[in-house]
């Protein structure tokens, strides 16, 4: 009897079968309508670091980073005051506080000093819009763990419960993105003294209590919650990154989150990672090569250089003027990387006027010469002497002059002229006057003008079209 019944199962199988067969699927006639299934990418390495680069983010160039958490209310030494005063016990910060708090006050007690109370965000958009940037990374959580958003495993040390009592991250974003400005996201794997991240530590690193009950919480939180366009991942250094999970959380991210298409992150993903690992490199701190690089890269710097959060004891020694900050910006795109900013407001969430400053010289310089910057990508040949530094777009070619030549005349030595070449000022209508140079290149002669009647102070970019 139960050979006859899977004889009978076998015939009917094989109908089945015959009759799919005789059905002729529709063909796709319209190359235009017709969709690959999407690459799935895997949680290694090899199949990551195969992703292309969304191409919004090497048009972009250039970006505002912003330092702001609890640590802008001691406003003393650095953001990193926390780790400095009780997890180093360094004196002076020591001295700091019996100077300047009772006896028993903690750093959580900063906590509720942390108001906002004078955070605009349509302010600070309209003023990171008019400094010309094209995105902006937005701390929501430094390695003190508090979060500038409610997250949901961070209970009673984040913005909704203690301090502002507001969502800053959402607010922000709201504002950035009504502007057209890419909206990133900064978030620190590790917290300096979270008792499961502790545990962990003790543990060598060989539990993940801290990665399972909060870090990828928290980073799964703000992609669906925020959809960010960028993810500037840190605090990765005392772990390799199978500790963070970092492959599996960077797969999902790729292949199934909001943002999967058009999402950009870094290389800090791990201690094994930075410049190997990840989407663009930021290598270090204020990381500048001295040639161009073979992957895409971001140079991150401050316009304190003692600091990234505010302080109340900064000096103007201590700020970036603003023709330091425009060369590492030429620079850095010359050799084919973004350059961001940063900036850190007070606990009221005001960003002081000489960090305005600076973002408005940066933006004004912007409006003459983003031609050579924006969408730009390197030129054969880089720089010339470090005085001269290339950038190109389509046909043309810029050369962008650090310092102005004494008699006014020009050196261009890789520039090869045709009989098409031509050559102007960004900033001046007319055309420059220009000849072959006796050995290589060209002279250009520059405009006899009043400093005051230049299109900038300092920085000028020369077109050239017309050239090989």
């Amino acid at each position: 009897m139960r050979s006859r019944v899977v004889v009978a199962g076998l015939l009917l199988l094989l109908q089945l079968v015959l009759v799919l067969g005789a059905v002729r699927l529709p063909r796709c006639t319209d190359p235009r309508r017709c969709t690959v299934p999407p690459r799935r990418y895997t949680p290694d390495w090899p199949s990551l670091d195969s992703r292309p680069l969304p191409a919004w983010f090497d048009e972009a160039k250039f970006g505002v980073f912003v330092h702001w958490g609890v640590f802008s209310v001691p406003a003393w030494g650095s953001e990193w005051f926390w780790w400095h005063w009780q997890g180093e016990k360094l004196p002076q910060y020591e001295s700091f506080m019996k100077e300047n708090y009772p006896p028993d006050f903690s750093y959580a007690d900063f906590g509720p000093r942390f108001t906002a109370r004078f955070f605009h965000p349509d302010s600070w958009a309209d003023l990171f819009e008019a400094a010309g940037a094209k995105y902006v990374v937005l701390t929501t959580k430094h390695h003190e763990g508090y979060t500038n958003w409610p997250s949901p495993v961070s209970w009673n040390w984040n913005s909704k419960d203690v301090g502002p009592h507001r969502d800053l991250v959402g607010e922000l974003g709201t504002a950035i993105r009504k502007r057209n400005i890419r909206y990133g996201l900064y978030h620190s794997l590790l917290e300096w003294f979270h008792p499961l991240y502790l545990r962990d530590k003790k543990n060598g690193f060989k539990t993940q209590y801290f990665v399972h009950a909060k870090t990828m919480p928290e980073l799964y939180d703000l992609v669906n919650r925020y959809k960010p366009d960028l993810i500037w991942s840190d605090g990765e250094w005392e772990c390799p990154d199978t500790y963070w999970n970092s492959t599996g959380f960077l797969a999902w991210l790729y292949n199934d989150s909001p943002v999967k298409d058009e999402v950009v992150v870094n290389d800090r993903w791990g201690q094994n990672c930075s410049c190997h690992h990840g989407g663009y490199y930021n290598c270090k701190d204020k990381f500048q090569p001295e040639t161009l690089p073979d992957h895409k890269w971001e140079m991150c710097t401050s316009i304190d250089q003692r600091s990234w959060g505010y302080r109340r004891d900064m000096e103007m020694a201590d700020i970036a003027s603003e023709s330091t900050i425009i060369s590492e910006l030429v620079q850095t795109v010359s050799l084919g990387g973004n350059y961001l900013l940063n900036i850190g407001p007070t606990k009221d969430g005001l960003i002081v006027p000489i960090f305005q400053e600076r973002l408005l010289a940066v933006g004004k310089w912007l409006s003459i010469n983003g031609e050579a910057i924006y969408a730009s990508k390197p030129w054969r040949v880089q720089s010339e002497k470090n005085s001269v530094w290339y950038t190109s777009k389509g046909l043309a070619v810029y050369a962008i002059l650090l310092h102005w030549p004494e008699d006014g005349i020009l050196s261009l030595i890789s520039p090869i002229t045709t009989s098409t070449t031509e050559v102007t000022m960004l900033g001046i209508q007319n055309d420059l006057k220009w000849s072959p140079n006796p050995g290589k290149g060209l002279l250009v002669f520059l405009p006899q003008l009043p400093p005051s009647a230049l299109p900038t102070e300092f920085a000028w970019t020369i077109k050239l079209t017309g050239v090989k």
